[in-house]
């Protein structure tokens, strides 16, 4: 019998394949963010990444035919949030208050800095003339105005 080209594919590699590496996305992108500040990584997310993934891995072994590259997926996944967990505790809970307070005010000097267009309040002093009480007092009245972006302001806005 002929090969008929619109036989549906076998739905196995379909479901088996794809959805697997349509979620890879999940543990790149936890893997570009241990390059990301402490400062900014939400602990709640990072719990609830973890919990999905160490749910799922446990479906991939489970399901018949099993499916290791969904395993692998969500082991990767799991890890990296373990991880980004283990740094916002490390942050939190084991870095001293004066040593956070001091991080704090480097990372909203530099977004001021880098971004004044999104700050039109606050009107930064150059860097080469800021002194530490003029950069408390700079951070507490951005800290009244404005929060810091916990995602990155898309380079692309989508468009309808």
């Amino acid at each position: 019998m002929e090969n008929n080209l619109y036989e549906p594919p076998d739905s196995t590699m379909l479901c088996h394949f794809w959805g697997p590496v349509a979620n890879w996305g999940l543990p790149l992108a936890a893997l570009a963010d241990l390059k990301k500040d402490p400062e900014m990584i939400s602990g709640k997310m990072t719990a609830a990444l973890a919990i999905y993934s160490s749910l799922f891995m446990r479906f991939a072994i489970r399901v018949q035919p099993r499916n290791m590259l969904l395993f692998a997926c969500h082991i990767t996944n799991f890890s990296a949030q373990m991880m980004q967990g283990g740094r916002v505790i490390h942050y939190n809970y084991f870095t001293p208050v004066s040593e956070r307070k001091k991080h704090h005010i480097e990372v909203v000097e530099e977004e001021i800095h880098h971004h004044p267009e999104r700050y039109p309040e606050i009107h930064p002093i150059p860097l080469d003339h800021l002194t530490q009480s003029q950069a408390e007092k700079e951070v507490q009245e951005f800290d009244k105005k404005y929060s810091l972006p916990k995602e990155p302001v898309p380079h692309i806005k989508p468009t309808l």
